[in-house]
């Protein structure tokens, strides 16, 4: 299995249970790791044939621009779908962390695996 991998991509969106939470919005950090759904692109060079990592961190960076996510649980599952249905990937890893949301810990998250049902 082929894998791309983003690290540490920033994301903006709002994310939390406290009314500040609700009105802030939050950077938040990922990683992921996505299965490719083939190899073509490993013989072919050509980004026709490739997952475009620029256009799957725009699409992620504009969906959740767009809401509201009580639970990082939820805003990864999210991402995970948005991975596997738009971009037909077999397979993902996210990993969603906040940065500094409690004293004396640089990050606090979650990361899930999902895949598609074949």
């Amino acid at each position: 299995m082929d894998i791309i991998f983003l690290r540490e991509l920033k994301v903006t969106t709002l994310i939390g249970i406290y009314e500040r939470e609700k009105r802030v919005p939050q950077t938040l950090q990922l990683d992921l790791d996505i299965a490719l759904p083939n190899s073509r692109a490993c013989q072919s060079d050509d980004i026709n044939d490739a997952l475009d990592y620029a256009q799957v961190a725009q699409h992620i960076q504009s969906v959740l621009s767009e809401g509201h996510f009580s639970l990082l649980e939820a805003l990864a599952e999210h991402i995970a779908q948005i991975i596997l249905k738009d971009f037909n990937a077999p397979w993902v890893r996210v990993s969603v962390a906040k940065l500094q949301a409690i004293r004396n810990c640089k990050q606090v998250g979650i990361s899930i695996e999902r895949g598609q049902i074949r």
